[in-house]
């Protein structure tokens, strides 16, 4: 769950506590082009104050006008669908034909929706089920191959982190990193067995480990939701926690440093029990070439290219202007 639908459970639980009436709107299913995926969230107060966003702007214009004039959720969830026709998508602004279909649910204390907020902010993985004909609801676990689920009578939504990030390394860019990532979606575990960085990390709600990193990595069990990223400049620590890694189905493992040190990384690991394949999996340096030179830069060039990858999206590699040059011992990290 990204950080805006996290924001219409809070505002969605405020108004409701307030005595305002409240319909939760839930993207359930797209066909063609939408503007916002599956499973994303709106929350309407009957003044029609909203939280959130399910397309560009003009499905929300209609879902307003209906909750003003009570045409909309009275008693029970109900299903909206907007754009079956060519004339309804230009109306709303569905782009390429577009279609939207909803789930509009009048919010109430058995919609449980305090519940499922605190497990959210105990970085918990649930799965919520909406029952359309009564109204109820209820939270399970939730499993990272779990995904929104509807056949017209449950609504099954996950929420929670669904994607995982495990950082080698809790120095500073780390701490970036882990901020960013966060606001992406991502439950951030950080490694790092050196007490002089373990000892100062107090970063709220990203997890310290403190044993070795190819122990923590076999501990996580990573699977196709998961990326790594290697950052301590120290093969000790960073080249077993590649060799997990990549032996894993995670979707994204990158290691700091420049291009020699890459390629240097990549013979060391050739002489263990890794394929060509799996090696080539190896994003090193990381990061997308944007000229970063800060650690908050740095640390946008990495979470682009690891959105670019989880997305499916093909970044050609970009040319980046002559560096200039730099008195010995005074160069600055360059991704």
């Amino acid at each position: 769950m990204d950080s805006v639908d996290l924001e219409v459970l809070r505002s969605a639980i405020g108004w409701l506590k307030a005595g305002q009436a409240v319909t939760l709107v839930t993207v359930v299913k797209t066909w063609g082009s939408a503007p916002r995926p599956v499973g994303a969230m709106l929350a309407i107060r009957a003044d029609g104050q909203v939280s959130g966003s399910v397309s560009g702007g003009c499905v929300e214009d209609d879902l307003i006008e209906r909750v003003r004039a009570h045409r909309l959720a009275g008693g029970k969830p109900e299903v909206a669908t907007y754009g079956v026709s060519k004339e309804q998508a230009d109306r709303f602004g569905l782009p390429c034909g577009g279609t939207l279909q909803l789930v509009l649910e009048p919010v109430t204390d058995g919609s449980r929706l305090d519940q499922l907020l605190a497990a959210i902010e105990r970085h918990e993985l649930v799965a919520r089920f909406l029952n359309l004909a009564s109204g109820e609801s209820r939270i399970e676990p939730g499993r990272w191959s779990d995904a929104l689920e509807f056949d017209g009578k449950v609504l099954k939504t996950v929420h929670g982190p669904r994607w995982r990030l495990l950082l080698i390394g809790a120095g500073q860019l780390s701490r970036y990193l882990a901020q960013m990532a966060q606001a992406l979606d991502y439950h951030v575990t950080v490694c790092d067995p050196r007490e002089e960085y373990a000892d100062a990390w107090d970063l709220a709600g990203v997890q310290l480990k403190r044993g070795y990193p190819d122990d923590v990595a076999l501990e996580l069990n990573l699977d196709a939701h998961s990326a790594v990223v290697a950052l301590t400049h120290d093969p000790k620590l960073d080249d077993v926690a590649l060799l997990e890694a990549l032996k894993s189905p995670a979707f994204y493992v990158g290691a700091l440093g420049s291009k020699a040190n890459n390629d240097k990384r990549r013979k060391r690991l050739a002489d263990f029990d890794l394929s060509a394949e799996e090696i080539a999996r190896l994003r090193g340096p990381v990061g997308l070439k944007i000229g970063s030179r800060t650690p908050p830069e740095i640390a946008v060039s990495i979470l682009a290219e690891m959105t670019a990858v989880r997305r499916g999206v093909q970044i050609p590699q970009t040319t980046e202007p002559p560096k200039a040059g730099v008195e010995a011992g005074c160069g600055v990290p360059q991704n």
